[in-house]
């Protein structure tokens, strides 16, 4: 769905739960957690940016809606509507796509999230990393700081538990600017390990890095929300698995790699630190 499209049914609905609520616009929005200037923002459609997950999840609580109908994925405005399917596919590009990474990641608060990225995980880059990402991949360089910022905001809770599994050798080749990263300088890729380990032992422990030998043990990138779905990375798409059972099967592959890493969570830091000291090759 184009993403004016989606913004334009999320404000009618908007529209229609004001209209219903029997309320002044400074009350319905102080029902789901936000002030008056961001609900007439909402409401005006000057943008397509879409709430937080929190106040996606918030509305649709508060007035006993399912996020689907909200957003305009199901005309179906009951709850019974969030029943999904086993297997699904989601586009991976988009604000759109930002709002469900982030509303799944809501959804799975308390619970522990499990993390194989692609690359450098997300929270941990800095802004020349994300530059210089974003001009190898054309993707938006604004969103995926909104996404950093976000990914590092809700690390913060205390309520969150996250352990994130990667190959050693993704650092080692970022270190020595080898791959699609010979055109980043060293003082940046420097710079980058030691924002990483400032950052890791900032957030630890509810945010833990385990690196394992990527030499002797594979793993696509995926995510394990919980025990509620796993979305795994596909390019510019999401398999989302809500099934129990692939759940749990991926869940014990995490754990696997847990058990075999290298670079246990409270040696993470140090080692990046190490990295962005050593003299290049």
């Amino acid at each position: 769905m184009d993403k004016r499209d989606l913004s334009r049914l999320f404000r009618e609905r908007l529209k229609l739960m004001l209209a219903r609520s029997g309320q002044n616009q400074s009350a319905f929005a102080a029902s789901v957690g936000i002030d008056r200037s961001a609900l007439s923002q909402l409401l005006s459609g000057q943008s397509t940016r879409l709430p937080r997950a929190e106040t996606l999840l918030n509305m649709a609580a508060t007035y006993n809606v399912s996020l689907d109908w909200l957003l305009g994925i199901s005309q179906d405005e009951g709850l019974a509507s969030e029943i999904r399917e086993s297997l699904e596919i989601e586009e991976g590009t988009g604000s759109f796509d930002r709002t469900l990474l982030a509303a799944w990641h809501a959804e799975a608060a308390g619970t522990k999230i499990r993390y194989v990225p692609a690359g450098i995980p997300d929270l941990l880059r800095t802004d020349a990393v994300i530059d210089y990402e974003a001009g190898i991949t054309r993707k938006n360089r604004d969103s995926q700081i909104d996404e950093k910022d976000y990914r590092i905001d809700y690390n913060r809770r205390p309520e969150t538990d996250m352990e994130v599994c990667m190959p050693r050798h993704m650092l080692e080749i970022f270190a020595k600017g080898n791959g699609v990263w010979s055109g980043l300088p060293e003082t940046e890729r420097r710079e980058q390990l030691s924002h990483m380990a400032r950052l890791i032992d900032d957030l630890y422990p509810s945010f833990r890095l385990y690196l394992y030998d990527g030499r002797q043990r594979y793993s696509i990138p995926y995510t394990i929300f919980g025990q509620i779905r796993a979305a795994i990375y596909v390019g510019e798409m999401y398999l989302v698995l809500n099934a129990v059972t692939p759940v749990r099967t991926l869940t014990r592959h995490f754990d696997n790699l847990i058990r075999a890493a290298e670079i246990n969570s409270h040696e993470a830091a140090a080692y990046c630190r190490q990295l962005a000291d050593a003299p290049i090759d």
